[in-house]
């Protein structure tokens, strides 16, 4: 029996935000749009999503100390990167990581299951496309991350995926605004991903782990990074100009100052991990912040 305290640890739970924010994001634009929402299927989408994203967490740990990228990793800044470190800490099995997050996979689907008797067999697809990309973000045969695919299997799921399945749970529909609307936290969560790996970089680069950052080096990623952050602002401008999405929401401009500021952090110090570190909480909390101010517009709008 794992400790609670072990528990939280290796599922690495502070992170849920990360996809608690695009299913409140699809609701808020569901009820903007209906006048209500469904409190049940509500709380079984967070729980499916949720189950989804620690079991990602979870057998990432498990893949990257198998693949010795872990082991290897000695510039890490916790919690925004080298894993939990559990198991280098000796503090659970690989067997034990591995069968944890087949346990939460399983639970996962058995939540799906419920969703696709009410809502049809697309959320079949979406949950099928989540944990195929949990699972092979690290693992063989695929390795999306060292293959340099990872920020937009994130972005794509984080964002996409999950705003648009939120919403198609609540109202049975994808619409392009919808698509619109999530772009934002797919480019920040993409963000999050990317900026998470200057820490990595080294130990990535020894065991061919090939991600975006090691393939173009610190300094170039550092200004990659900066057109990330800026471009995430640009689908939230354009749909609230155009009536696509409502005038309300502009409010995530409200979270530029941090986007700013973590952008300068990161020109300076890409090379220190150490002192990189509050560029990588920045990140978090405007992903955060936008995700909350866009879905307080839809509510406002109402």
């Amino acid at each position: 029996m794992i400790k609670p305290s072990i528990l939280f640890k290796e599922l690495r739970a502070e992170f849920l935000p990360a996809s608690v924010m695009p299913v409140f994001l699809g609701a808020a634009i569901a009820y903007a749009r209906r006048g209500a929402i469904e409190p049940l299927l509500f709380g079984l989408t967070l729980a499916g999503v949720a189950l989804i994203h620690v079991g990602a967490n979870v057998i990432n740990d498990y893949f990257d100390d198998l693949s010795g990228n872990d082991p290897l990793n000695t510039q890490f800044v916790r919690p925004f990167t080298g894993g939990s470190r559990l198991i280098q800490d000796r503090l659970l099995s690989p067997r034990a990581v591995l069968t944890l997050a087949i346990v939460l996979f399983a639970a996962a689907i058995a939540v799906g299951a419920v969703l696709t008797a009410v809502r049809g067999p697309y959320i079949i697809l979406l949950g099928a496309i989540g944990i195929a990309s949990a699972v092979f973000y690290v693992a063989p045969p695929l390795n999306l991350a060292g293959r340099g695919f990872g920020e937009f299997f994130i972005g794509l799921n984080f964002g996409v995926l999950i705003t648009t399945g939120a919403h198609f749970v609540q109202a049975r529909s994808v619409s392009w605004e919808c698509v619109l609307a999530s772009l934002p936290l797919a480019i920040l969560i993409a963000a999050v991903v990317f900026i998470n790996e200057f820490q990595d970089m080294n130990a990535d680069a020894r065991v061919g782990k090939r991600t975006l950052v090691v393939r173009v080096g610190l300094r170039k990623a550092s200004e990659i990074y900066g057109v990330m952050m800026l471009s995430a602002f640009v689908p939230a401008i354009i749909g609230a100009a155009t009536g696509i999405m409502p005038r309300t929401t502009f409010l995530a401009l409200g979270a530029l100052p941090f986007a700013l500021r973590a952008i300068a952090i990161a020109r300076r110090k890409y090379g220190s991990p150490k002192e990189l570190a509050p560029a990588n909480a920045l990140t978090i909390a405007t992903y955060v912040l936008v995700g909350v101010l866009l879905a307080t517009g839809y509510l406002a709008a109402r």
